[in-house]
């Protein structure tokens, strides 16, 4: 293991939070708000903090797979650490595990909350709370690859891999730092195309942004305590079709980016998925039809509210707790499948669910012609036995904890629905989900333990569990860990 550049790496990432904690420190001195002190000691404690870590300049750059993944979970750990620090030392979070589960769930894009009054948060901690969004959204190591090549011999591509979502992750050109730049040049030009649509629609410009950090990194955390229920139907409809952009793998624009337009649009991933928003949305706009004053009006909640769920975004334009059964049984449902690989969506993948019905098509085909040889295939290429069988542990192990983290949460004496949802929430960092944990409740009434829990399973769904695994295995040491995985 390289462990000098696995230190390097790190203090460059805190190097770089502290950079970014400078736009907060502006937007308090544009308030006169008094929070920028709080701001200036966490980027002291990240500077002096990241120039240790730099110090000894490692003179092999190489990133083998298992530094990769020992790299992304430590930066991410390392950045809700820190970033938590503004919410604590202002004291507008008192509690440091309550101001960390805040940061966690901004940085995983999750966007669930302890605040039970959003709106008494000042303007600069609001603005701290949703560009976390941003920065986890497209993943803040893609970010530095963004500007400077980090490591030779494929190290790059090992980050991306470890960092981005999805069950795998291309390189679109040859080189990663180019890839990298591409992504976000894609990623802040569809944020500031959605800030300029919400300000026509006569969204204030703060809000306009904070609301466009939430939706680009598909995070949720609003700056009302009625989410997106206060704002006009304009910009309701504005978010709704961002949020479902955002939730489409990045691949596909960069290929409409090069004009290869047909390859595009041949994505079986990329139906699939507004195949899946259309037809829920319209199944839940019938059953709510009572709840408003017409099925449009029906139809746009609906809408909304899939488009939100689904890419686990989590903004709310209503209580959609108190819809009937149906509706919320199909939204815990979306909840769980997701958004596409490559993009800035959480949630199990659209292409995992895909992979995982082939294989049980394949199963059960063997199992009545065991001499057939089936192969599965996914956009027109086939599927290797590696891939799949990384997806099929993937699905144990998910499971897994799961299960294991809903007993200890039950524990907190909740009812059943709270619990299961919080956990479907989290682990797929949605933000919202039913009972206590609804799009008008919160997480503050979980004691310290189920909170603890909370976090872990935010930063196993944003990593997709095998990074932060790997770093707590032994086996990651071993030698054969040097090969791509």
């Amino acid at each position: 293991m390289n462990k000098r550049m696995i230190a390097y790496v790190s203090g460059l990432l805190l190097l770089c939070e502290a950079g970014l904690l400078l736009f907060p420190v502006a937007v308090s001195l544009i308030y006169q708000e008094q929070t920028y002190f709080s701001f200036l000691i966490t980027i002291g404690i990240l500077v002096a903090a990241g120039i240790l870590l730099i110090l000894f300049k490692p003179k092999d750059k190489t990133i083998f797979a298992r530094d990769g993944l020992t790299i992304v979970s430590l930066g991410w750990i390392l950045l809700s650490l820190f970033g938590a620090l503004p919410f604590f030392i202002s004291g507008e979070i008192p509690n440091y595990l309550d101001a960390l589960f805040e940061a966690v769930s901004g940085f995983t894009t999750t966007g669930g909350s302890i605040l039970t009054d959003v709106e008494a948060l000042s303007k600069s901690m609001l603005f701290w709370r949703s560009f976390t969004h941003w920065i986890g959204g497209m993943g803040v190591l893609v970010f530095i690859m963004a500007v400077l090549p980090l490591a030779g011999g494929g190290g790059d591509l090992h980050l991306m891999r470890a960092e981005s979502t999805g069950p795998s992750v291309s390189k679109l050109v040859p080189r990663s730092n180019k890839t990298a730049r591409i992504l976000y040049g894609i990623y802040l030009g569809m944020t500031v195309i959605e800030i300029v649509l919400l300000l026509i629609g006569g969204m204030p410009l703060f809000d306009s942004i904070t609301l466009s950090f939430g939706t680009a990194g598909t995070g949720g955390f609003g700056i009302l305590n009625s989410s997106i229920g206060g704002y006009n139907t304009f910009c309701q409809v504005v978010i709704t079709v961002f949020m479902a952009l955002f939730g489409v793998n990045f691949n596909i624009y960069f290929l409409l980016l090069f004009r290869k337009f047909k390859t595009a649009l041949k994505s079986s991933e990329l139906w699939i998925y507004f195949g899946t928003m259309g037809v829920a949305s319209i199944a839940i706009a019938i059953n709510i039809r009572d709840y408003f004053d017409n099925i449009l009006q029906a139809f746009h909640h609906a809408a909304f509210q899939v488009s939100s769920v689904m890419t686990t975004t989590g903004y709310s334009t209503t209580d959609f707790d108190k819809w009937p059964e149906f509706s919320r049984t199909i939204l815990l449902m979306i909840m769980c499948i997701g958004a596409c690989a490559g993009s800035t969506g959480g949630g199990f993948k659209i292409t995992r669910v895909i992979l995982l019905l082939k294989y049980a098509k394949k199963t059960l085909r063997s199992l009545t012609h065991p001499r057939s040889v089936k192969t599965i295939t996914f956009e027109g290429q086939r599927v290797s036995d590696e891939a799949m069988h990384g997806t099929v542990g993937f699905f144990i192990i998910y499971v897994i904890i799961f299960a294991v983290t809903l007993l200890i949460v039950s524990a907190d004496k909740n009812d059943l629905i709270t619990d299961f949802s919080s956990i479907v929430a989290t682990l797929n960092n949605i933000g919202p989900g039913l009972g206590k944990v609804g799009p008008t409740g919160n997480f503050s009434s979980y004691n310290a333990l189920s909170k603890t829990v909370f976090i872990i399973n935010m930063l196993l769904g944003r990593l997709e569990i095998f990074p932060l695994i790997c770093l707590v295995t032994p086996s990651i040491h071993k030698k054969h860990f040097r090969k791509k995985l």
